[in-house]
């Protein structure tokens, strides 16, 4: 049987900014354009985010956040776990679509198996990979690894962000490749366009949009602004986003640069947009030789689809996809290389004799985008898999 009711099921969803919130409401888009019955089971948003009505039904429920207002930690992921669950085994569903974490694919496969219906996971990150790197209890590792293999080889499909990624996991996990749809990660390009209000705060800045995690360290930009500054002592570092490695983050800025490191929180998607538009790069960096070398952050995405050029510390697969297409400059994560990097983009933004060139350059950054990140595109690649339907 064709599914027809979909029930996609995330602790984030969009309004709130972030790279899972805007993946999936472009699945749930392509859904619905589809002729599918959608219904998302979420969370609610933190307190005065502006949420705008959709073609499909969003169930949202209150849920425990951290102090930056984030879903994250096994005591919030299970404030969500646990009533999912339950809520699931009262939803009727053709098919389930579960996001990580791994507890919320537990929470899925289990229902499902009661219900006796499918369901997909959704794997743009590897956890269990991700949590060897970081400071967690060994007997956390060891759940997190179980969980994630439960969920990803129980499922009746697994969707992925890349190939690499999608290879990772079948390392991990022991996945069967042919359950396997690599429906490509990107941006929403009406959101994060070259055309539109650009943010002009005075002085030439970077832009750091998204994620701070400890694996991907975002301090390395940090660490290059007191060379930056000898040689353009107006420019500025500007954060947005949260995550685990912020607090580090924030004492390394204040103790090399104060004052030029700036922490402006979780904006709205189209404000990230205008910051994005006016800085000098957008930056991001993965931390290499850890494992996670196959990731491509969508800040290079975002920062292509506006036409502003990416300055990405790193190896592996993010840096060929900034260097094999012209999107910026890829360097080691090192706060010398990224400092040099850092002054070249500032004396080229800065030299008159350079705009035209510039803008050039920004017009087929922006091209590119829109005919290779396209989100939507993305999603209706995966609405079709979806659709053709699964074996119970």
């Amino acid at each position: 049987m064709t599914p027809r009711r979909i029930v996609i099921v995330s602790r984030i969803f969009a309004p709130e900014p972030a790279a899972a919130s805007f993946r999936l409401r472009a699945l749930a888009r392509g859904l619905t354009e589809a002729g599918a019955q959608v219904t998302v089971l979420t969370t609610r948003p933190p307190a005065g985010t502006v949420i705008e009505p959709e073609s499909y039904s969003v169930r949202r429920w209150p849920v425990l956040r951290d102090r930056f207002d984030y879903v994250r930690g096994i005591v919030q992921y299970l404030s969500f776990d646990v009533p999912v669950l339950f809520r699931l085994l009262v939803t009727r569903a053709d098919l389930v679509v579960s996001e990580p974490p791994p507890t919320t694919g537990i929470a899925v496969l289990v229902s499902s198996w009661l219900r006796g219906r499918p369901y997909v996971w959704y794997a743009p990150d590897i956890w269990t990979t991700a949590a060897e790197k970081m400071e967690v209890a060994a007997p956390v590792k060891r759940a997190m690894r179980v969980m994630e293999t439960l969920a990803a080889r129980r499922a009746a499909g697994v969707l992925t962000v890349s190939e690499a990624m999608g290879r990772e996991l079948q390392s991990v996990t022991g996945v069967a490749w042919e359950k396997v749809l690599v429906a490509e990660n990107g941006i929403d390009t009406e959101v994060f366009r070259p055309d539109g209000p650009v943010a002009d705060p005075g002085d030439p800045y970077f832009v750091y949009a998204g994620s701070m995690s400890e694996w991907q360290g975002a301090d390395v930009f940090v660490r290059a602004m007191p060379r930056v500054l000898e040689a353009h002592p107006d420019a500025r570092l500007r954060f947005f986003g949260r995550g685990s490695d912020i607090d580090r983050v924030q004492e390394i800025a204040e103790r090399l640069a104060p004052g030029r490191v700036l922490f402006e929180g979780l904006r709205p998607a189209a404000e990230t947009a205008e910051w994005t538009r006016g800085a000098v790069a957008a930056l991001g960096a993965v931390l290499p030789g850890i494992g996670y070398d196959f990731t491509k952050p969508t800040k290079i995405y975002a920062a292509a689809a506006c036409g502003t050029p990416v300055l990405y510390a790193g190896a592996g697969v993010a840096a060929e996809l900034v260097r094999d297409n012209g999107l910026g400059a890829a360097v080691d994560h090192d706060a010398d290389a990224v400092a040099e990097a850092m002054i070249a983009a500032l004396d080229r933004r800065l030299d008159p004799a350079l705009a035209e060139d510039n803008e050039r350059e920004r017009r087929r950054r922006a091209a590119w985008a829109a005919e290779n990140a396209s989100l939507a595109a993305s999603g209706r690649l995966a609405a079709e898999w979806l659709l053709q339907g699964f074996p119970d």
